[in-house]
């Protein structure tokens, strides 16, 4: 029996007919059912921020969360639940403007118009979020809104002006309103959303038991699992595909919860990088450093953990950190639960260890010792919100200056994140000095054969892969950062 999609808009609960393709995403509800134009689709795969909304939702405490998310890669059933602003709701009816777009006039912030929108509503989630403005969270809250029209520095004023003259908006006095609106459509989703269409099902279980149960009753091949959707957006937006049925992670609590205990870390597989942020930094800080340069605050906002390993991408930045800190991955299915490794969950190019009818349910990250060090390295064109050409991580425990275990792993060096293990084994026993490693440096060569691609030749790749080895060694015998994490 078919569901249909419900959530908040201006007040109302808007109801997503049976002629919505389970494919359809946001940005096209938006352009082609409701005729709001505001958002505008630029790159179509997550990058340049044009099509940016908000997207309001209940958190654990019961009160609103407000994120920034691309519309262009968010299927339109995601939004089952939740409550959705875009630019053309901020200002009022009798046409007071918010305080972020006075800002943004005051400041001489717009742009040529294309892309302003989105950085008024990446502002908007912002101010719903904070006291008042820094620099550095606000440029992060931004830099995935790129444009090149006039730069940021009155972007950048803009978003400090908002809070000047404690700058209030309605929403924040309709916020009871919606917060009860949100808690009724929770309250009826008792069921499993399943949405049908002639061209495909979007279903969204509400259990682990319900989707171990769906997805076993599906055919195999046709059918695809959606956390976030930050790289599934994609294959439709880009490809051009279409499968048969799309199983959303996004209304299962058991598969967002984090789980803090003294020795490890266990975070769900639809857990956003968001939420999972500050369970992450408390694991180790080079690992939280990294995931700010995962992706933009919107693919955070969407994106997991679960479906990066899920998706056995070569060059997935979360992996080689997980696997540096030997991570356990929790493998569901209608037979029950089994865990491995996650290094053993990857077996070649986009192939995994997972069986027919299972999914990634979570991970579970042991927290790093007294005498454990750790180092996590992005290099990429761009700093921000860009393809790794090599992701490096590594942990290794020392007695003094000793290495008595190592745990080396890289993305972007081979078909699968892997680890080095040629190199770990040269590690052992040995002082972990700037000459003791060079054994290690050098047995990278028989670990990994690179390829050359449009991010970086295959020479170079070995090279950075040595030489971040060795930044790190030197990191740790003097205790200083180097470079990057220096100016931090």
């Amino acid at each position: 029996m078919s569901e249909p999609t419900r959530f908040v808009s201006r007040g109302q609960v808007m109801v997503v007919g049976p002629d919505a393709p389970h494919t359809m995403t946001v940005l096209e509800y938006l352009r082609l059912r409701l005729r709001r134009t505001g958002s505008k689709e630029g790159c179509a795969e997550g990058d340049c921020g044009a099509c940016t909304v908000v997207i309001a939702e209940l958190g654990p405490d019961g009160g609103l969360r407000y994120r920034a998310v691309n519309a262009c890669i968010l299927f339109v059933h995601q939004l089952d639940g939740k409550a959705l602003f875009t630019v053309e709701d901020l200002a009022d009816g009798n046409g007071q403007l918010h305080p972020v777009q006075q800002a943004m006039v005051d400041a001489h912030a717009s742009q040529c118009g294309f892309c302003t929108p989105g950085f008024v509503m990446s502002l908007f989630a912002y101010f719903h979020g904070h006291e008042k403005a820094d620099d550095e969270s606000l440029k992060d809250a931004l830099a995935g809104n790129l444009c090149r029209c006039t730069g940021y520095r009155p972007i950048l004023e803009a978003g400090h002006r908002m809070f000047e003259g404690g700058s209030m908006d309605r929403f924040a006095a309709e916020e009871a309103a919606l917060t009860a609106q949100l808690k009724i459509l929770a309250d009826g989703r008792h069921r499993m959303l399943r949405h049908s269409t002639p061209g495909g099902d979007f279903i969204a279980p509400r259990s682990t038991a319900e989707l171990a149960e769906t997805l076993s009753a599906l055919p195999a091949g046709d059918v695809w699992l959606l956390a976030g959707g930050t790289d599934v957006g994609l294959w439709v937006t880009k490809q051009g595909r279409a499968p048969r049925s799309i199983i959303s992670l996004g209304g299962i609590p058991e598969l967002k919860r984090i789980d803090e205990r003294p020795d490890e870390t266990e975070i769900g597989a639809a857990v956003t990088y968001t939420d999972a942020f500050e369970a992450i930094a408390r694991l180790h800080p080079a690992f939280a450093r990294m995931l700010r340069r995962l992706g933009s605050t919107q693919i955070r906002n969407s994106g997991t953990l679960g479906g990066n390993i899920a998706n056995g991408s070569p060059i997935g930045d979360s992996m080689p950190a997980l696997i540096a800190l030997d991570t356990i991955l929790k493998l569901q299915g209608k037979a029950g639960t089994r865990t491995m490794p996650l290094e053993d969950f990857f077996l070649g190019y986009r192939k995994t260890a997972s069986k027919s009818g299972e999914f990634v349910a979570g991970v579970t990250v042991k927290k790093p010792g007294p005498q454990s060090h750790v180092g996590i390295y992005k290099l990429s064109k761009r700093f921000d919100q860009d393809i790794s050409a090599v992701l490096a991580a590594f942990h290794v425990v020392l007695e003094g200056d000793v290495v008595k275990q190592a745990r080396l792993a890289y993305g972007g060096m081979a078909g699968i994140p892997a680890r080095a293990k040629e190199a770990e084994a040269a590690l052992a026993g040995r002082p972990f000095t700037p000459d003791g490693i060079e054994p290690a440096v050098a047995a990278l060569a028989a670990d990994f054969s690179p390829m050359s691609d449009i991010r970086a030749s295959a020479e170079y790749r070995l090279l950075a892969a040595q030489n971040l080895l060795r930044k790190f060694c030197v990191e740790v015998s003097t205790g200083k950062p180097i470079g990057v994490e220096a100016a931090e």
